[in-house]
Protein backbone atom coordinates (compact mmCIF):
# COMPACT_ATOMS: atom_id res chain seq x y z
CA UNK A 1 0.00 0.00 0.00
CA UNK A 2 1.37 3.41 -0.97
CA UNK A 3 1.65 6.08 1.70
CA UNK A 4 -0.64 9.03 1.15
CA UNK A 5 1.17 12.10 -0.17
CA UNK A 6 0.95 15.01 2.32
CA UNK A 7 -0.96 18.01 1.04
CA UNK A 8 -1.11 21.66 2.03
CA UNK A 9 -4.12 23.79 2.95
CA UNK A 10 -4.79 24.38 -0.73
CA UNK A 11 -4.95 20.66 -1.45
CA UNK A 12 -1.75 20.70 -3.50
CA UNK A 13 0.96 18.13 -2.71
CA UNK A 14 3.66 19.46 -0.41
CA UNK A 15 7.15 19.56 -1.83
CA UNK A 16 9.71 17.59 0.11
CA UNK A 17 12.69 19.56 1.34
CA UNK A 18 15.88 18.67 -0.46
CA UNK A 19 19.23 18.04 1.17
CA UNK A 20 19.93 17.24 4.77
CA UNK A 21 17.26 17.71 7.43
CA UNK A 22 17.49 20.92 9.38
CA UNK A 23 19.47 20.68 12.56
CA UNK A 24 17.69 21.03 15.86
CA UNK A 25 18.60 23.85 18.25
CA UNK A 26 20.65 21.40 20.34
CA UNK A 27 22.50 20.13 17.28
CA UNK A 28 23.31 23.67 16.16
CA UNK A 29 24.71 24.41 19.61
CA UNK A 30 26.97 21.34 19.70
CA UNK A 31 29.96 23.24 18.29
CA UNK A 32 29.62 25.97 20.91
CA UNK A 33 29.30 23.42 23.70
CA UNK A 34 32.40 21.63 22.50
CA UNK A 35 34.28 24.93 22.55
CA UNK A 36 32.99 25.65 26.06
CA UNK A 37 34.33 22.27 27.17
CA UNK A 38 37.72 22.89 25.55
CA UNK A 39 38.08 26.31 27.17
CA UNK A 40 37.04 24.99 30.58
CA UNK A 41 39.34 21.96 30.27
CA UNK A 42 42.30 24.08 29.15
CA UNK A 43 41.85 26.45 32.08
CA UNK A 44 41.52 23.67 34.68
CA UNK A 45 44.28 21.51 33.22
CA UNK A 46 46.59 24.53 33.43
CA UNK A 47 45.52 25.59 36.94
CA UNK A 48 45.11 22.20 38.61
CA UNK A 49 46.97 19.77 36.37
CA UNK A 50 45.57 16.95 34.26
CA UNK A 51 45.66 14.29 36.98
CA UNK A 52 43.91 16.48 39.57
CA UNK A 53 41.10 17.55 37.23
CA UNK A 54 38.02 15.36 36.79
CA UNK A 55 35.52 15.39 33.95
CA UNK A 56 32.95 16.45 36.55
CA UNK A 57 35.10 19.52 37.32
CA UNK A 58 35.24 20.36 33.62
CA UNK A 59 31.51 19.86 33.10
CA UNK A 60 30.73 22.10 36.08
CA UNK A 61 33.09 24.81 34.83
CA UNK A 62 31.41 24.65 31.41
CA UNK A 63 27.91 24.80 32.93
CA UNK A 64 26.98 21.25 31.89
CA UNK A 65 25.86 18.04 33.51
CA UNK A 66 28.58 15.71 34.74
CA UNK A 67 28.14 13.23 31.89
CA UNK A 68 27.99 15.80 29.09
CA UNK A 69 31.72 15.72 28.22
CA UNK A 70 31.39 12.10 27.14
CA UNK A 71 28.93 13.14 24.44
CA UNK A 72 31.82 15.01 22.78
CA UNK A 73 34.91 13.11 23.95
CA UNK A 74 35.51 9.44 24.67
CA UNK A 75 37.42 10.09 27.89
CA UNK A 76 39.51 12.67 29.73
CA UNK A 77 42.64 11.71 27.76
CA UNK A 78 40.83 12.42 24.48
CA UNK A 79 39.75 15.79 25.88
CA UNK A 80 43.36 16.60 26.78
CA UNK A 81 44.51 15.76 23.26
CA UNK A 82 41.72 17.91 21.83
CA UNK A 83 42.83 20.84 23.99
CA UNK A 84 46.37 20.56 22.63
CA UNK A 85 45.21 20.18 19.03
CA UNK A 86 42.91 23.18 19.45
CA UNK A 87 45.80 25.16 20.88
CA UNK A 88 48.10 24.38 17.96
CA UNK A 89 45.37 25.10 15.41
CA UNK A 90 44.68 28.45 17.04
CA UNK A 91 48.38 29.26 17.22
CA UNK A 92 48.92 28.39 13.56
CA UNK A 93 45.93 30.47 12.49
CA UNK A 94 47.01 33.46 14.55
CA UNK A 95 50.54 33.21 13.23
CA UNK A 96 49.36 33.19 9.62
CA UNK A 97 47.13 36.18 10.32
CA UNK A 98 49.92 38.11 12.02
CA UNK A 99 52.32 37.53 9.14
CA UNK A 100 49.71 38.47 6.57
CA UNK A 101 48.78 41.65 8.44
CA UNK A 102 52.42 42.66 8.69
CA UNK A 103 52.99 42.00 4.99
CA UNK A 104 50.15 44.27 3.87
CA UNK A 105 51.00 47.02 6.34
CA UNK A 106 53.21 48.76 3.83
CA UNK A 107 56.93 48.25 3.34
CA UNK A 108 58.59 44.92 2.64
CA UNK A 109 59.56 43.03 5.75
CA UNK A 110 63.17 42.20 6.52
CA UNK A 111 64.05 38.89 8.12
CA UNK A 112 64.47 40.74 11.41
CA UNK A 113 60.99 42.25 11.05
CA UNK A 114 59.56 38.80 10.32
CA UNK A 115 61.14 37.36 13.44
CA UNK A 116 59.77 40.25 15.48
CA UNK A 117 56.27 39.44 14.23
CA UNK A 118 56.71 35.73 14.94
CA UNK A 119 58.06 36.27 18.44
CA UNK A 120 55.40 38.84 19.33
CA UNK A 121 52.63 36.56 18.12
CA UNK A 122 54.08 33.57 19.97
CA UNK A 123 54.12 35.55 23.21
CA UNK A 124 50.51 36.54 22.59
CA UNK A 125 49.60 32.88 22.11
CA UNK A 126 51.36 32.00 25.37
CA UNK A 127 50.37 34.95 27.52
CA UNK A 128 47.46 36.77 25.89
CA UNK A 129 43.70 36.24 26.01
CA UNK A 130 42.57 32.59 26.24
CA UNK A 131 46.19 31.52 26.53
CA UNK A 132 45.66 28.30 28.50
CA UNK A 133 45.88 25.91 25.54
CA UNK A 134 49.60 25.96 24.69
CA UNK A 135 50.80 25.98 28.32
CA UNK A 136 48.76 22.81 28.85
CA UNK A 137 50.74 21.24 26.02
CA UNK A 138 53.98 22.28 27.70
CA UNK A 139 52.94 20.91 31.09
CA UNK A 140 51.04 17.75 30.18
CA UNK A 141 52.84 16.39 27.12
CA UNK A 142 53.65 13.08 28.81
CA UNK A 143 49.97 12.40 29.49
CA UNK A 144 49.30 11.86 25.78
CA UNK A 145 49.46 8.52 24.04
CA UNK A 146 52.01 8.03 21.27
CA UNK A 147 49.32 8.36 18.59
CA UNK A 148 48.04 11.58 20.15
CA UNK A 149 51.55 12.98 20.33
CA UNK A 150 52.06 12.33 16.64
CA UNK A 151 48.90 14.29 15.78
CA UNK A 152 49.95 17.27 17.91
CA UNK A 153 53.53 17.10 16.60
CA UNK A 154 52.29 17.33 13.03
CA UNK A 155 50.66 20.69 13.81
CA UNK A 156 53.66 21.83 15.84
CA UNK A 157 56.00 21.15 12.91
CA UNK A 158 53.67 23.13 10.63
CA UNK A 159 53.77 26.04 13.06
CA UNK A 160 57.54 26.00 13.47
CA UNK A 161 58.20 25.55 9.75
CA UNK A 162 57.38 29.23 9.20
CA UNK A 163 60.30 30.18 11.45
CA UNK A 164 62.91 28.11 9.60
CA UNK A 165 63.47 30.31 6.50
CA UNK A 166 63.39 33.45 8.66
CA UNK A 167 66.14 32.18 10.93
CA UNK A 168 68.12 30.94 7.92
CA UNK A 169 67.90 34.37 6.30
CA UNK A 170 69.13 36.00 9.51
CA UNK A 171 72.01 33.51 9.63
CA UNK A 172 72.93 34.24 6.01
CA UNK A 173 73.02 37.97 6.82
CA UNK A 174 75.28 37.35 9.81
CA UNK A 175 72.65 38.55 12.30
CA UNK A 176 72.18 35.09 13.83
CA UNK A 177 75.22 33.02 14.70
CA UNK A 178 75.48 29.29 15.21
CA UNK A 179 73.32 26.43 14.01
CA UNK A 180 69.84 27.61 13.03
CA UNK A 181 68.11 24.42 14.19
CA UNK A 182 69.66 24.74 17.63
CA UNK A 183 68.87 28.45 17.71
CA UNK A 184 65.22 27.68 16.94
CA UNK A 185 64.99 25.16 19.78
CA UNK A 186 66.65 27.53 22.24
CA UNK A 187 64.47 30.42 21.13
CA UNK A 188 61.28 28.46 21.65
CA UNK A 189 62.60 27.20 24.98
CA UNK A 190 63.22 30.74 26.19
CA UNK A 191 59.87 32.05 24.97
CA UNK A 192 57.87 29.11 26.32
CA UNK A 193 59.44 29.47 29.76
CA UNK A 194 57.80 32.91 30.04
CA UNK A 195 54.56 31.17 31.07
CA UNK A 196 56.33 30.36 34.37
CA UNK A 197 57.33 33.85 35.36
CA UNK A 198 55.46 36.50 33.37
CA UNK A 199 52.85 38.43 35.33
CA UNK A 200 50.34 40.58 33.41
CA UNK A 201 50.14 44.13 34.63
CA UNK A 202 53.82 44.39 35.50
CA UNK A 203 56.01 47.08 33.95
CA UNK A 204 57.13 44.88 31.05
CA UNK A 205 54.72 44.44 28.15
CA UNK A 206 54.70 41.76 25.46
CA UNK A 207 56.33 44.29 23.14
CA UNK A 208 59.11 44.73 25.70
CA UNK A 209 59.58 40.95 25.90
CA UNK A 210 59.72 40.77 22.11
CA UNK A 211 62.49 43.33 21.85
CA UNK A 212 64.40 41.64 24.68
CA UNK A 213 64.25 38.31 22.85
CA UNK A 214 65.57 39.88 19.64
CA UNK A 215 68.41 41.51 21.55
CA UNK A 216 69.35 38.21 23.18
CA UNK A 217 69.45 36.14 20.01
CA UNK A 218 70.40 38.58 17.26
CA UNK A 219 73.46 40.74 16.72
CA UNK A 220 72.93 44.46 16.88
CA UNK A 221 72.41 46.11 13.53
CA UNK A 222 75.23 48.32 12.38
Amino acid sequence: MNAQTPTGDDGEPRKRARGRPRKTANERDDGNRRQDLLRAAARLFRQQGFAATSTRDIATAAGMRSGSPFYHFENKEALLAAVMLEGMQRATGRQAGAMQAAAVAGRALSARDCLRVLVRNHLEVLLGAESDFIPVMLYEWRSLSEVQRQAVNELRREYEAVWVPVLQALHDRGELQGDTSLARLMLFGALNWAVQWFEPGRKKSLDDLTEAALQLFLKEQG
